[in-house]
């Protein structure tokens, strides 16, 4: 056993492409799908996770904003 410890690594290095149909970004963000369908209903349900891209994700920031001032004001 080596004394060093490996750095935490956070996300992954590679390269993951955005899950917007004809988008040809690299993602960025990582969100819940049932979350991402409320601002784009067009996506393909495939997995748990969908990957955005930095302009798709402001989109999805925009569009589901009310929904979440709403739940943190909900406790």
């Amino acid at each position: 056993m080596s004394g060093a410890i490996s750095p935490r690594r956070r996300g992954a290095e590679s390269e993951a492409a955005c899950d917007i149909a004809g988008c040809p970004e690299g993602a960025v963000r990582s969100l819940a799908r049932s979350e991402v369908r409320k601002a784009f209903p067009d996506l393909p349900e495939e997995g748990r996770r969908a990957a955005l891209c930095r302009a798709h994700y402001k989109q999805y920031k925009k569009a589901t904003r009310d929904d979440r001032t709403l739940d943190r004001l909900g406790w």
